[in-house]
């Protein structure tokens, strides 16, 4: 009972409240009963029928707990799992060196040669999370929430004292959130698609480094929902323009026809977290130095 005023007390128990003090009966409490509440029977919410009302709790539950922790713009970063800190990279070249093992070594070095992309997302992080209301509001940084690019992201958040977001998705053979996450904001996803709408419900700018298939996947969608005026213009950051002009060339896609030339300007290139942080505070000031992140998302 509302103690302050009656009037306004419950008329009807609250669900958690109904379901902390239901009582299954003896004689229906086997497993193959069906006596209980719907909303806590895991094993009928679990049904292949109910998949539409699963996606919709996937979609609900990061959208209230974001509201409820305040957050209302994210700087999105994505990028190779695979990737490892300078510290791990080098770890990883001696002892391949001890070992002699040729495939080992070639492996180790590359991934010290990619280092250096998880420490700049790692100060891209640091850089955001420092200057958080650069753009008008207040800003966090928001990941795949696994390890590699991701880590460094949540890393250098946590590292300049501030709240980052993890949006992890969950694999047969993917690790447990990397420890950098802030614990209210670290959330677990079945569906790839509800995971991919919420990093761009609430993303200001979206910054991609290297990566494979996954990487690959989140570029294109962001790219192809900008192209086609689905979500309004953001900036979209490239990091290392060696590895993009490698691994796709876009300007053969302008020039066969098939996107616009005007679409290479959705994206810009980037080596540095300066620059990157430099870009996305420059397109908040272009048009109207007062305007916010907030008014230019719902723009």
């Amino acid at each position: 009972m509302n103690k302050k005023n009656p009037l306004k007390a419950r008329n009807f128990p609250s669900a958690q409240d109904e379901a902390s003090t239901v009582r299954l009966p003896s004689r229906y409490a086997g497993p193959n009963s069906s006596f209980g509440m719907a909303y806590a029977d895991t094993e009928f919410l679990l049904r292949e029928e109910l998949r539409p009302v699963r996606m919709q709790l996937e979609l609900m539950k990061p959208e209230l707990i974001q509201q409820d922790q305040g957050v209302e713009s994210t700087i999105v970063i994505f990028g190779s799992a695979r990737f490892k800190s300078l510290e791990e990279a080098e770890a990883m070249l001696s002892k391949a060196r001890a070992e002699g093992d040729a495939g080992a070594l070639a492996q180790a070095e590359r991934m010290l040669s990619n280092a250096h992309y998880y420490e700049e997302a790692r100060r891209f992080a640091q850089l955001v999370t420092n200057e958080a209301d650069a753009l008008g509001e207040p800003v966090i940084v928001t990941t795949g929430g696994g390890p590699g690019i991701m880590e460094a992201g949540n890393r250098g958040a946590h590292e300049a004292g501030g709240r980052s977001m993890g949006m992890s998705i969950h694999l047969p053979f993917e690790e447990d959130p990397n420890p950098y996450i802030t614990p209210e904001l670290c959330f677990q996803f079945h569906y790839f698609a509800i995971r991919k709408m919420h990093f761009l419900m609430r993303a200001v700018a979206l910054v991609s480094f290297p990566g494979g298939f996954g990487t690959m996947d989140e570029l294109f969608e962001v790219l192809t929902l900008a192209q086609t005026r689905k979500i309004r213009r953001r900036p979209i950051v490239l990091f290392g323009r060696k590895f993009w002009n490698r691994v796709i060339n876009f300007e053969a896609l302008a020039d066969e026809g098939v996107i616009s030339p005007a679409d290479l300007s959705l994206f810009h290139y980037v080596e540095t977290a300066e620059e990157a942080w430099e870009i996305i505070k420059r397109t908040y000031r272009e048009d109207d130095p007062a305007l916010t992140a907030r008014q230019v998302r719902e723009a």
